[in-house]
């Protein structure tokens, strides 16, 4: 069963002030989260939480999470903005970009971040960019092929665009100290949304492994490695969480089995998590407003895919709950649906729901990373507004609802803009 961090009566306090839809993250839960990550790896001297940007841009949510020692995980130069904008510089950025511009390489050697380069043709890009390669630099690797735990096959890292061959490492590695890089690290990015223990300790013995050829061949100096992201979280009910400390323990024994026995035991273990940060810990907010009796039974809500993609572009299973219904039983199939005029704009699909009455105010549980972050202006919808619930109970709205003026706001330089604006 999973629960909802706020109850009717909370939800319709917050709806007076601030109508639905909108998102809603638990400061209480980001913060218990963020202790416990710290703690399950706190045998590692030099761990560090690059939180991912891009899962939740959300300035007052990441400063909740610097104040557990996490720096920002950015792939672009606007997140890089962002971080700056809160006081995460030089070692607290870590720039994971593809297909990069060369003047985003700058702007983070100009903020003292680590690049993290996405394929060896980068490294002239970088030098050219900033003149010199930085002293640190990371570069990051996929082992291609297929990538297998106990209980099956996880993902193809064969078919993804990101990072280099094990030879394009080693080259880049020797090409790179040859240049003047001083301190190295390896990254590595296989699966998205492990629910299972094993994907962290695995993957670990991949690049642990992978760090041990290096130093041993090209006699460089390995700072640290950085596990990415990927550790993911149940959507479903009837999925177990990841328990983070057994986690942290299975890196732990790798890290003792391969680095420490190859006088590599100063190596810092770095993430760049994202959903796990904050994913259960964010819920769109939404009000059932229309009633549809055809071929089949539609409850319309004021959200749409814009508010939501994840259910229309990946057809990912998002729990809701009807607040105030709880305990009633799951006897309507429903489609949840928004407004878009698409048909994939459905937030579920012959869901098993209580009576939902007009009015009723829909909980759409995890959407606390990947949520707001994704979301378009398609048809002229209006991005919502996001709102942080306090431990105490109280309730801040950290990003205000788009009006129609930020939407035609790019139209300014034209003279149309004022007839825009004003209707």
């Amino acid at each position: 069963m999973k629960e909802p961090f706020i109850t009717k009566e909370k939800a319709a306090e917050i709806i007076k002030k601030f109508p639905t839809p909108f998102h809603i993250y638990d400061e209480k839960g980001i913060r218990k989260n963020a202790e416990n990550l710290k703690k399950a790896f706190s045998w590692n001297k030099g761990f560090k939480e690059y939180f991912a940007v891009k899962a939740t841009p959300n300035p007052f949510l990441i400063k909740i999470l610097r104040e557990y020692g996490c720096g920002c995980d950015c792939s672009s130069k606007t997140e890089l903005m962002l971080s700056k904008a809160i006081g995460a510089v030089g070692n607290d950025i870590m720039f994971s970009s593809n297909d990069t511009p060369a003047d985003e390489f700058k702007y983070c050697n100009d903020l003292g971040g680590i690049i993290n380069l996405d394929d060896i043709t980068h490294i002239s890009a970088v030098e050219k960019a900033c003149g010199s390669l930085p002293k640190k630099m990371s570069c990051r690797y996929n082992p291609g092929g297929i990538f297998k735990i106990s209980n099956g096959i996880m993902d193809n890292p064969g078919d993804a665009k990101y990072g280099m061959t094990e030879e394009q490492i080693f080259s880049a590695f020797k090409i790179m100290k040859e240049k003047g890089v001083e301190e190295f690290g390896i990254h590595s990015f296989l699966c998205s949304n492990t629910v299972t223990n094993e994907y962290y300790p695995l993957l670990a013995k991949v690049l642990f492994e992978l760090a041990v050829k290096l130093k041993n061949t090209l006699d460089v100096n390995i700072k640290f490695i950085n596990l990415s992201g990927g550790v993911g979280i149940p959507y479903k009910p009837e999925q177990k969480p990841n328990d983070i400390f057994e986690i942290g323990n299975g890196v732990h024994k790798v890290f003792d089995k391969i680095l420490v026995p190859a006088g590599m035991q100063d190596v810092a273990i770095y993430t760049e998590m994202g959903r796990f940060m904050l994913g259960p810990y964010g819920a769109l907010v939404t009000t059932a407003i229309n009633e549809k009796h055809t071929h089949k039974e539609y409850i319309g809500v004021d959200a749409c895919a814009v508010n939501l993609m994840r259910p229309a572009m990946y057809g990912a299973y998002h729990h809701i709950t009807v607040l105030g219904k709880e305990k009633q039983e799951c006897v309507n199939k429903y489609d949840i649906t928004g407004s878009l005029c698409e048909n994939n704009d459905k937030f579920a699909i012959d869901r098993m729901l209580p009576k939902i009455d007009m009015g009723d105010i829909l909980y759409i549980h995890d959407t606390g990373a990947h949520g707001f972050s994704m979301g378009y202006n398609y048809n002229g919808k209006l991005k919502s507004a996001e709102i942080l619930l306090h431990p105490d109970g109280s309730f801040e709205l950290i990003r205000r609802a788009e009006t129609p003026k930020d939407y035609f706001a790019t139209f300014d330089c034209f003279d149309i803009y004022n007839s825009l604006i004003n209707g």
